[in-house]
């Protein structure tokens, strides 16, 4: 794509989109490109259509990947191209199910950290599930974030850079110290990035990777990504009676749709909750014939 790949980086840096969106914004667009292999300026929005087809049909691609690909292809169009003739409204977009994600009870942390052996690795992940922090923030997370005489996270270069402050628990301070005092890591990240690597810091797949295998070796059969670490800490939070605008603010939610769904996943307040059927006044077992 050349220029114009650079320029859609960099409309998407003016408006704010994180590196993670930015690179997977520019990966879609290259892969429609390469599949008629021919310039996007060349390009209309039957090939677009096509092309989103071809990936559904062809490709079977999820439909949360599809609608990854609109977006990538709607900001391309409408924004870097100003190509406002590519109609993007009728493009096949298949309906995403609504499904709840994986959280994990107290005692399935408990052994997956437990599993855990590098200080690094587990200060990463105590941040995740302790602060409520998205994988790139506890990467990124710097030593002038950290508030300990008020017990806080000062976070940064957040998703849409909505800056917020989260909690900061004894626990998660002591192993940010354990694993300060044995790195002594220099300049403004706590986990910078290994000499030869590219980026200032540790990577998310790094961390994924190290998670994956301290579920494995504690024996757990759940899908976990460092994301579940975080619905953890959400839905435990609500269980042990947060309110939904406190737990918002803490998790840097722009609405409070995207909290609420965790209220679906608690199972404490279930428990909570008398159902009809035992205000009946009947024996559970029927008369016999």
């Amino acid at each position: 794509m050349g220029q114009v790949r650079d320029r859609m980086d960099q409309d998407m840096a003016m408006r704010g989109l994180s590196a993670n969106t930015r690179k997977t914004y520019l990966h879609c667009a290259a892969a429609f490109v390469r599949h008629f292999m021919r310039p996007p300026s060349d390009l209309g929005a039957e090939q677009v259509r096509a092309f989103l087809l071809h990936l559904l049909d062809v490709k079977k691609r999820a439909a949360s990947t599809i609608a990854v690909y609109v977006g990538a292809l709607r900001f391309l169009y409408l924004v870097t191209l100003r190509r406002r003739d590519v109609l993007l409204a009728d493009l096949p977009r298949p309906k995403i199910p609504a499904k709840l994600p994986t959280v994990l009870a107290a005692s399935e942390v408990e052994r997956i950290f437990a599993a855990i052996t590098s200080l690094e690795h587990r200060a990463i992940l105590f941040a995740a599930f302790g602060s409520g922090l998205r994988v790139t923030e506890a990467c990124r997370l710097r030593v002038d974030q950290i508030d300990s005489a008020r017990r806080v996270l000062n976070i940064r270069e957040t998703k849409r850079s909505r800056d917020r402050t989260t909690l900061l628990s004894d626990r998660l301070l002591e192993a940010l110290r354990a694993y300060f005092r044995l790195a002594r890591p220099k300049g403004p990240y706590l986990f910078p990035s290994r000499k030869g690597a590219t980026g200032p810091t540790i990577t998310r797949a790094a961390v994924s990777k190290a998670l994956k295998k301290a579920v494995e070796a504690a024996g757990l059969t759940k899908r976990v990504t460092p994301h579940t670490l975080r619905h953890s800490f959400a839905t435990q939070l609500i269980e042990g009676g947060t309110d939904l605008r406190t737990l918002q603010l803490l998790l840097g939610h722009a609405s409070i749709r995207s909290t609420t769904r965790y209220v679906h996943l608690t199972v404490a307040r279930a428990g909570q909750i008398v159902s009809p059927l035992e205000k009946l006044q009947l024996d559970p077992t029927p008369p016999a014939d």
